[in-house]
Parts: structure tokens; C-alpha cells; sequence
């Protein structure tokens, strides 16, 4: 999903869809490249089952994004394009930051935040109240509204996460080394000390 968020948003930053928005296409032209080597790093070193769902999500992505750049291409022109390129760069940029809602529904119900990593939840603040406040500057809906929404995502997340902080799951329990133990002479061990805890029951 940020894959397709970054492709439709450089895409809408071009020159010809959307005048003085050369910033978007940069930043979001990188993002891109960056999210396709995430993706194809994962593809190479996912299970088989996973890589071919990820394959599967990859193909829509394509799909998606190039059917909205040959409708932009050469079915609209001047605003509708830029009206139309905005809009699907605005929705699926508010589904990408929605994405996490079911990592927040998570902490929420297991009081822990093992899951939703700080970090994470700081940047997806700061990228959405950075982007949403220079959409704001530069009036421009398609930017601001989404990156609104990212914004205050970003902030729930946050708030959670200062809730739930000093919960970030079980401690796991170490394994015992009585267990790891194996040979004849353990075995004995093991009888004799069987032997006399019957005896101590009797007694």
C-alpha cells in the first residue's frame, strides 16, 4: 500500500498533472524506489505461500497504478487530470496510513504495545504533520487532507503507545536446564529422586 501511495503520488506531483508540486514527485519518486526493494527483498526470502500473495498484491499495485496513468494520460486533461490523479493518490494515501488501526486495535485489547514499534509510530506522526502543513502552504486538498488523516493517526498511535509503554509483552520463560539433560546417569537421577519423594509421601 505504500508502494501504491508513493507511485500515485509522484505520478500526481508531475508537471503536467499538477503545476509547482515537483517536491511531491521527488520525494515520493525515492520513496518508490525505496518500497520496491523492501518489496522484492521479501518476495526473495518469503515462504512460498507469502510470496505468492505478496506477488498477487504486487500485480494490483501495477494494475492500479497504471491504469490511473493512461486514464490521466489520454482520456483527461487540465483540471479533471489533476482532480482525478489527486483523488486516487488521496485514497489510497489515507488507506496506507488507516493500515495500522488493526496494530492500534491489537495494543488496545492486549494493553501492550510488543507490536507497534515507537519509532514507527514517531515517523508516520512526523511524515504526515510535515506533509499535511506543507499541503496547507500550498492549498493544495490532495495533500493536506490525506496527510490530516495520517497526521492524526500518527497521534493516536503515539497516545497508545505512552498508555501502554511499560507493557511490551510476557517476559519469556527461561528454559530450564534440567530439561536439556539427557544420558543414563540423568536418568537415574531422575528415579532416585522419584525413589524419595514416594518414600517421603509414606513417611
Amino acid at each position: 500500500m505504500t508502494l501504491l501511495n508513493c507511485l500515485l503520488s509522484a505520478w500526481y506531483g508531475l508537471p503536467f498533472v499538477s503545476k509547482n508540486n515537483v517536491l511531491v514527485s521527488t520525494i515520493n519518486g525515492t520513496g518508490s524506489a525505496i518500497e520496491t526493494i523492501y518489496v522484492l527483498i521479501f518476495i526473495i526470502y518469503a515462504p512460498k505461500k507469502e510470496k505468492t500473495k505478496v506477488l498477487g498484491l504486487l500485480t494490483l499495485v501495477i494494475t492500479i497504478f497504471t491504469g490511473v496513468a493512461l486514464v490521466s494520460l489520454f482520456a483527461l486533461h487540465g483540471n479533471a487530470r489533476k482532480l482525478f490523479c489527486g483523488c486516487a493518490a488521496a485514497v489510497f494515501s489515507i488507506i496506507m496510513y488507516g493500515s495500522p488501526l488493526s496494530i492500534m486495535r491489537t495494543v488496545i485489547k492486549t494493553k501492550s504495545v510488543e507490536y507497534m514499534p515507537f519509532f514507527l509510530s514517531l515517523f508516520v506522526f512526523l511524515c504526515g504533520t510535515s506533509w499535511f502543513v506543507y499541503g496547507l502552504l500550498g492549498r493544495d486538498p490532495f495533500v493536506a487532507i490525506p496527510n490530516g488523516v495520517g497526521c492524526g493517526l500518527g497521534a493516536l498511535q503515539l497516545i497508545l503507545y505512552f498508555i501502554y509503554r511499560n507493557n511490551k509483552g510476557e517476559a519469556k520463560k527461561p528454559i530450564s536446564t534440567h530439561s536439556l539433560e539427557i544420558g543414563p546417569g540423568k536418568v537415574h537421577q531422575e528415579k532416585k529422586l522419584v525413589a524419595n519423594g514416594s518414600h517421603d509421601e509414606q513417611v
